[in-house]
Parts: structure tokens; C-alpha cells; sequence
């Protein structure tokens, strides 16, 4: 990355941090509420990750039963014909 490029950069990230915080602000949000959720948010997005692994895990190993084989005989099908 060029000087140019990190200079243009940093500067639309200065203006887009100076809009949203005059949004934030006209909606009386303190950075000291948005910090103070932080703890919390991560920990329902781990939560909801977990919950949808637990959920898609099982289907993927049905699923797996019957993918993994067809796409065994096709690649040895595929590593025979390329000899």
C-alpha cells in the first residue's frame, strides 16, 4: 500500500467516525453504553454460533454418508482417466 492510499484511507475513516458520531449523539448513545454492551453482544454471538453448529452438525453428517462416496468413485473415476 502506497503513502497515498493509507493517507486517503485514514482520512474517510476520520470522516465516517465523525458522522456516525454526530448520529450516535443526536440519539443521546455514549460511547460508554456502546462499550458497556460489548461483553454481553459477544457472548450472544458465540452463543448463536455454538447453537447453529450443534444444529448443522448432524445433517452435515448425514449428509456426508452419502456425498463422500459418490465423490470418492467420481475422483478415482477422474484419477484413472488422466492415466
Amino acid at each position: 500500500m502506497n503513502r497515498r492510499n493509507i493517507s486517503r484511507t485514514l482520512l474517510r475513516l476520520f470522516f465516517y467516525s465523525l458522522v456516525i458520531g454526530l448520529a450516535l449523539s443526536a440519539l443521546n448513545i455514549s460511547p460508554e453504553s456502546l462499550l458497556g454492551g460489548i461483553g454481553g453482544t459477544v457472548e450472544s454471538i458465540f452463543l448463536v454460533v455454538v447453537d447453529a453448529v450443534e444444529w448443522a452438525v448432524p445433517f452435515v453428517l448425514i449428509g456426508a454418508v452419502v456425498v463422500l462416496p459418490i465423490w470418492l468413485v467420481f475422483a478415482g473415476l477422474r484419477f484413472i482417466r488422466r492415466r
